[in-house]
């Protein structure tokens, strides 16, 4: 058992999701309440806690959360109380390709999507994740992996190895790789 929190997390539709899958596949504990169902976005779940939402008001549930994994979204990673030592996964998707998923999952639930073109949108992404990313370097309590989603389903074997043994070294390396669906990277640039 690991006495620090593992941390999964990026933009939405980074493949966050995904991380989830391996993880879990690879005998790490998951903390999730399966209460958003998987559909034909994440057809094999979203693998989320809604206690994370509400982070910036409670975080009391983060005792329950060491030697285990949370998907956590980029945004609210600065409510990250410091009395906690963390290991982020944080993974990187072609911000095109971000863009390209969430109008697709928006128009797929009926929803209107940002009337912001995609080049301000990937401005605003890319700002919002440097300054996140910069947040983290400078906390001490944390240490991050940069992980990128085409990655995970293209040198599936690799990515599990590195993530292994970011984590401390402890989980399934190949049923982590072979929970992986390359037919899923529906959203290519």
């Amino acid at each position: 058992m690991t006495s620090f929190i593992t941390i999964v997390s990026g933009l939405p539709r980074s493949g966050t999701s995904l991380m989830m899958q391996m993880l879990g596949a690879g005998g790490m504990p998951l903390l999730t309440d399966a209460r958003r169902e998987a559909d034909e976005d994440n057809p094999r779940g979203y693998f989320e806690f809604e206690a994370v939402k509400k982070i910036r008001q409670d975080s009391s549930w983060l005792r329950d959360a060491e030697g285990k994994a949370v998907k956590i979204i980029h945004a609210l990673l600065r409510n990250l109380p410091p009395q906690h030592e963390y290991r982020i996964i944080m993974m990187n998707r072609d911000l095109r390709e971000v863009i390209a998923s969430q109008r697709s999952m928006l128009q797929r639930l009926g929803h209107q999507g940002a009337q912001v073109s995609d080049d301000k949108l990937l401005k605003f992404f890319q700002r919002d994740l440097d300054d996140v990313r910069e947040w983290v370097r400078c906390q001490p309590n944390i240490q991050v992996l940069g992980i990128e989603h085409r990655d995970c389903l293209l040198r599936t074997h690799e990515v599990a190895a590195t993530v292994n043994s970011f984590v401390g070294g402890f989980l399934d390396e190949q049923r982590m790789a072979g929970c992986v669906e390359p037919g899923l990277y529906r959203h290519r640039s």
